[in-house]
């Protein structure tokens, strides 16, 4: 009975099969080799699959007919490489040969019936699988290397584009408004994903290839910390900065994480109102309630031993509004808190630097003397008493010295870049609130107020400290105007900076 082969080729990737020319070198090598030994081809069997890793379909598929074959089928591969790069496949072709398959390598002159022959080709395979793990290594190396830069080495996600190797991907003029605009539509709590997903189709949201966006393409942008800033390793959940640009905040990407990890569309519709946990009774200190009647919300505490508290939600806007009108600057004074913040950095980092010398001279000294102290004692200059009185003395001064430098090095720069901060949340505070959405409105508050209390049908509302320095700054502290923008914005920022510099270390603060 004639022997009949099957003939087995193999690229690595779809690709590689479609626009390579891999795959037509490998079937002419075997052709050759099959007619100068007079083999006859039964059966072509084409992979375009790594060897990589075990799971090759039309592998297996041939491994199982040339089992149920038995001794009429032989197997020509073109290279052992082009077989196995992992050695649990080639231990499977292994134990085909030892059971008398008859297989042939076209690109090597190997006998596998013999001792020297399978200890070339298995030398070989181990090679081969050799090669794979040094590729997986160099590539692991450089794809963390490129992370580690600031750089996404794969494809940029929907919203951005690549701009060549090495280089920051770049938001998509068109998409990455888009992107955004999701991010900012789902934060509100009054989407569902197929809602949104309808919605970003309709204004244009499509996928990197310029198709319609799917719902799990939606939730892997939804999901995926690379718009705030954030790379992130989905095999290791590892993260690292980049150095693109973001397309939204990191506040609204914590927001839209919550809403996706539970919350239901029609509980935040619900149940989202305005002051929800910001206004509390002036009696019982509970949080009011809100409730939507005929048209209007109204917030109620439910402490029955209470006296009757029910506020509308328009009662509550106004003190608010009028507080964040106060915080309102005019264009002469956000000039002058500018050029202040300005001359402020300067003199602190000249000051500052001038002290850290000092203190290092200082701490320099408290060690020589130290030294001193201890070769005194050794040379027994000073008795063992005195010796350890003055060590103590001296390491409680070092310690101090120590304690001051880190001070300075971590609240100095830290408390002047708080208040920058605040200045800057101050300027754009009114607007903010009158065009913000509902969590960052809440957010605004708790970050600018203390109390919102309500009696009865009325609400007070509590500045914090540091706020009220800033309402407050139309009227001296005896009620009678101001003499100018300086006067009263230096004694603000004096005590604004103190705040914040007692803020950033928790002993003075408290």
């Amino acid at each position: 009975m004639e022997k009949l082969y099957f003939a087995y080729t193999r690229v690595s990737t779809a690709r590689q099969g479609e626009r390579g020319v891999s795959l037509q070198e490998q079937q002419d090598a075997i052709r050759r080799y099959a007619q100068r030994f007079g083999l006859t081809i039964k059966e072509w069997f084409e992979e375009r699959e790594s060897a990589a890793k075990r799971g090759r379909p039309v592998f297996a598929r041939m491994l199982k007919l040339l089992q149920r074959g038995e001794n009429t089928l032989g197997l020509i591969i073109h290279k052992i490489d082009r077989s196995a790069r992992n050695l649990k496949d080639w231990a499977d072709l292994g134990e085909m040969i030892d059971a008398g398959i008859d297989v042939h390598f076209a690109n090597e002159s190997l006998d596998l019936n013999t001792r020297g022959g399978r200890l070339s080709a298995d030398i070989q395979a181990v090679v081969a699988a050799d090669y794979i793990r040094n590729l997986r290594e160099e590539t692991k190396k450089g794809f963390y290397g490129r992370l580690k830069q600031g750089l996404f080495p794969i494809p940029a996600p929907v919203g951005y584009r690549d701009c060549g190797t090495g280089r920051a991907k770049e938001p998509d003029p068109i998409l990455g408004p888009l992107v955004a605009q999701a991010f900012n539509l789902y934060s509100t709590g009054t989407y569902s994903l197929l809602r949104l997903l309808e919605e970003m189709g309709r204004r244009g949201l499509t996928n990197r290839r310029g198709g319609k966006l799917s719902l799990n393409g939606l939730s892997t942008v939804l999901n995926n910390p690379f718009y705030f800033g954030l790379m992130r390793v989905r095999t290791t959940g590892e993260f690292f900065p980049g150095k693109h640009q973001p397309l939204i905040s990191k506040t609204v990407f914590e927001r839209v994480q919550k809403i996706l990890q539970g919350k239901t569309v029609e509980r935040t519709a619900r149940h989202d109102f305005a002051f929800r946990r910001i206004v509390r009774c002036a009696s019982c200190n509970h949080s009011l309630i809100g409730e939507g009647q005929k048209g209007h919300v109204y917030y109620r505490c439910h402490t029955t031993t209470c006296p009757t508290t029910s506020v509308r939600e328009e009662r509550i806007e106004t003190p608010l509004a009028d507080l964040f009108d106060r915080l309102e600057l005019n264009e002469a004074e956000v000039a002058y808190l500018r050029a202040w913040a300005e001359r402020a950095r300067l003199q602190q980092g000249t000051m500052q630097e001038q002290e850290l010398a000092n203190l290092r001279l200082r701490s320099d000294s408290v060690r020589t003397r130290l030294n001193r102290l201890a070769d005194a004692l050794i040379d027994g200059l000073l008795d063992k008493d005195l010796f350890d009185g003055r060590k103590n003395s001296l390491l409680l001064e070092e310690r101090e010295i120590k304690d001051r430098i880190r001070d300075l090095e971590q609240n100095g720069p830290r408390a002047l870049a708080r208040l920058e901060k605040f200045l800057e949340l101050v300027k754009t505070a009114s607007s903010l609130y009158k065009t913000t959405n509902t969590q960052e409105k809440r957010d605004l508050i708790r970050e600018l107020t203390s109390n919102l209390r309500a009696s009865g049908k009325n609400v007070v509302v509590e500045p914090k400290l540091f706020v009220r320095l800033v309402t407050e700054r139309s009227n001296s502290s005896d009620g009678r105007p101001t003499r100018g923008i300086a006067r009263t914005w230096n004694r603000i920022l004096r005590k604004l900076l103190a705040h914040f510099e007692a803020e950033g270390n928790p002993a003075e603060a408290a």
